[in-house]
């Protein structure tokens, strides 16, 4: 397969740099403004970009007709994304998230979904994407797309979409969001059966199966969540924790992360994780392996301000492995 089709949410990030948290009412100084395009199908697009993988990285999905679209479209356009599968809306903004964040501590969002709440199922033309020689299709993030997660009759139009994708070919792959509502797990349940590949860290695990996980090294909780995951039909499974990750198929391995030297800013570290073993499960690595090159793109992701800035290419990735 050659060709990866990153679809989903697509975001304007504006990162705000303060350097502590205001009380009730109270004045902050923001030190630095960033802005960079956010959300899981741009971050896992744009990773892939900056590490060079050399295939075609197809964007799909909805941007508004506005000034945060045109950044965003113009961010994709220098990357040497294929644009042509991602339309614009006339009746709604592009989604954009303020993200306050204070330097090697926390980050906070407020969020407006804008037209990334209007993706449906006809914005997604996986088949056209297939005839172009698409391998891989991605999904980011369920639970954060209101039309495409709307489950009905056991249904969403996310599993539909999945499951045309898997039926022109490709091998699936979604990711999920840390964002608790009442029907997180209805939709990942909906989902799972027409995905090749689950991502989600241990927060969105706990979520999506009820299963108590007691933080980021918590073994057997991480292990009874992904099995969970498997047993409504996902392929394969794979978490990922500042601690560890876990590969959950027909094999299982646990792989602990190496230490982050470094921690700008945790944006984009997840999906810097999944970009790293999407592209290994395009080249057919094995699971150890695939876990070693998301862990190592993601260790280089809290380097940098936005969501991909700091990763590097492939070959100094794999020169750490």
């Amino acid at each position: 397969m050659s060709g990866i089709v990153c679809a989903g949410n697509w975001i304007l990030d504006i990162v705000h740099v303060i350097d502590r948290w205001p009380g009730e009412s109270e004045l902050v100084t923001i030190g630095q403004e960033v802005e960079g395009i956010g959300g899981g199908a741009a971050n896992v697009l744009l990773a892939l970009q900056a590490m060079g993988v050399g295939v075609p990285l197809y964007a799909m999905g909805l941007l508004g007709r506005d000034a945060h679209g045109a950044t965003c479209r113009g961010i994709l356009q220098a990357a040497g994304a294929e644009l042509g599968w991602l339309g614009q809306s006339a009746s709604a903004r592009t989604a954009h998230t303020h993200v306050m964040t204070v330097a090697g501590q926390s980050r906070t969002f407020f969020y407006h979904p804008g037209c990334n709440d209007q993706l449906s199922e006809a914005d997604l033309p996986v088949e056209e994407a297939a005839g172009q020689g698409a391998g891989l299709f991605y999904l980011g993030y369920l639970n954060l797309l209101a039309g495409l997660d709307r489950v009905e009759a056991g249904s969403s139009g996310a599993a539909r979409v999945l499951a045309r994708a898997r039926g022109a070919g490709m091998v699936t792959a979604a990711d999920l969001v840390s964002r608790a509502h009442p029907g997180f797990a209805e939709v990942v349940a909906a989902a799972a059966p027409g995905l090749d590949y689950l991502f989600a860290n241990e927060v969105e695990a706990g979520l999506a199966t009820g299963v108590t996980i007691a933080g980021p090294g918590d073994v057997a909780g991480l292990l009874a969540a992904g099995r969970a995951l498997r047993a409504l039909g996902a392929g394969v499974v794979v978490l990922h924790t500042p601690a560890l990750g876990l590969w959950l198929g027909q094999t299982e391995v646990i792989r602990p992360a190496p230490p982050a030297a470094l921690v700008v800013n945790p944006l984009g570290a997840g999906d810097a994780f999944c970009a790293g073993v999407l592209w290994a499960v395009h080249e057919g690595w094995a699971p150890e392996r695939a876990l070693a090159l998301g862990q190592a793109a993601a260790t280089e992701c809290l380097k940098g301000e936005t969501a991909t800035g700091a990763i590097p290419r492939l070959n100094v990735l794999l020169a750490g492995l």
